[in-house]
């Protein structure tokens, strides 16, 4: 157990120098570029920009919001959903997780009376202070008018609006232990939040409850609600395909049995990756850097389950 627990530490440590290293360049690219509007449909709007990937439904009933980006991009995304849409007011709003570039607008839209659904784990999380550890920062519960209003535990769930009901589900413990799909039928379009990759590799937050093999799960499922005409809304980056999921899960399915394996036979983080057990995969996917470690240590807390996982 000591053994077990120190290289956890050593992987921890890594992730977190690698998390520093790569990911605030990659949200600075996204922050700093202006926010665009895309038409999924004459109701059906996607902006990129502003955070995470946000999508936006205007109908007589108002306006559905699907994430809300970064905090310091909230007024001006809202600014233009207002003005693409023609309403003033967001009616309704659903947070596919708690991460910080996905419910920055939170507070803004509470505070003007939005009703805002999520998993009961993302309230969670955005009700305390999260340790962060492989990005090495401290996440300062958000105020209540931040937190969602109305939340759910098991299943998946329907909200008529807009006329049609919007589907949304629960995909246990993937990127975080709260992450939700939101489905709009008429459109056939599915916001899959940060369970799809914006183009590199997934990102396993296993600090807040997600691991590689909830996230393959996960894919199983957003794949059984699409089929190949399907418009798939990523956290981050362009729209995706269905066959592009498959590739992602073929990719996080063949990763995770190559740590079962690794775990199995005692090796150690520094062996597993000096083996570049993502080589396959890194020309399509670039850097492997922190996904692996993510997911290697991700794996420590369901070392029961990985056999499942073998080939």
């Amino acid at each position: 157990m000591r053994r077990r627990a120190l290289l956890r530490l050593g992987v921890a440590g890594a992730a977190g120098v690698a998390a520093q290293a790569l990911l605030p360049r990659a949200w600075a690219k996204e922050a700093d570029a202006p926010i665009v509007h895309s038409a999924l449909s004459d109701s059906l709007h996607l902006f990129s920009g502003a955070g995470g990937n946000v999508v936006a439904q205007a109908s007589p009933d108002g306006v559905l919001l699907v994430d809300s980006g970064l905090a310091q991009y909230g007024a001006a995304l809202l600014a233009q959903v207002a003005q693409v849409t023609g309403h003033p007011k967001v009616d309704l709003l659903l947070n596919t997780h708690w991460h910080w570039d996905h419910t920055g607008a939170n507070a803004l839209l509470g505070k003007a009376g939005t009703k805002i659904i999520a998993h009961e784990n993302t309230k969670l999380w955005l009700s305390t202070r999260v340790d962060s550890k492989w990005e090495q920062r401290i996440y300062p519960p958000q105020p209540p008018v931040a937190r969602p209003t109305q939340t759910f535990f098991y299943g998946t769930q329907k909200q008529s609006f807009g006329g049609q009901d919007v589907e949304y589900g629960i995909m246990p413990q993937a990127h975080t232990d709260g992450d939700i799909y939101v489905f709009f039928p008429r459109e056939n379009v599915l916001v899959a939040g940060g369970v799809v990759s914006g183009g590199g590799y997934p990102l396993p937050d296993y600090c807040t409850g997600g691991w590689l093999g909830g996230n393959i799960e996960a894919l199983k499922i957003l794949i059984g609600k699409c089929d190949e005409h399907t418009r798939i809304i990523s956290g981050l980056g362009a729209t995706r395909t269905r066959a592009e999921l498959q590739a992602q899960l073929e990719m996080c399915a063949a990763v995770m049995a190559k740590i079962g394996a690794h775990y199995y036979k005692g090796g150690t983080w520094e062996q597993f990756r000096d083996a570049r057990p993502t080589a396959e995969f890194d020309e399509q996917w670039g850097n492997p850097e922190p996904f692996l470690q993510m997911a290697y240590e991700g794996a420590w807390y369901h070392i029961n389950e990985l056999r499942r996982y073998s080939r």
